[in-house]
């Protein structure tokens, strides 16, 4: 078995904004003016989501490869519906996060529309941030 840890590191400022060099892509996180943010970059809610379409198009692209499939592009939308009550401290029963995330896949590829199924169910078995949207993956908070 190969393992691989993947590693990221950042430095929220006097605000909600919060910088991260990525193997030398600044990415910004930042909350919309109305949350208390300059609105300096999508917030992590946008990021999960984005995160989620950018696995699915990358495992599109990796599975085509292998099965010789001419996929010659693909359009990924991700939306979830979340309750902001929790995670803005009020009294909630919902527990905090998405609902529900949906992922719909329009694929530029000659397959019928019972194979772009498959297809994209095997993308979907395959994606690791899908695996841990969709299993109890433990997380260790720790402060120095």
């Amino acid at each position: 078995m190969a393992v691989k840890t993947v590693k990221v590191e950042a430095v929220l400022d006097q605000k909600f904004k919060l910088e991260s060099d990525i193997h030398g892509h600044r990415v910004v996180v930042d909350q919309p003016p109305a949350g208390g943010g300059t609105d300096a970059g999508p917030t992590p809610l946008d990021y999960l989501l984005v995160s989620l379409a950018g696995c699915i198009g990358t495992m599109s692209r990796i599975v085509a490869m292998q099965k010789k499939i001419t996929l010659r592009g693909m359009n990924v939308t991700v939306e979830g519906d979340i309750n902001t009550d929790g995670l803005l401290g009020k009294s909630s029963d919902d527990p905090v996060g998405f609902k529900e995330i949906r992922v719909i896949a329009d694929i530029d590829a000659d397959m019928s529309a019972e194979e772009k199924k498959n297809f994209l169910h095997e993308v979907d078995a395959r994606c690791p941030v899908s695996f841990n949207l969709l299993n109890n993956t433990s997380i260790r908070i720790s402060a120095l």
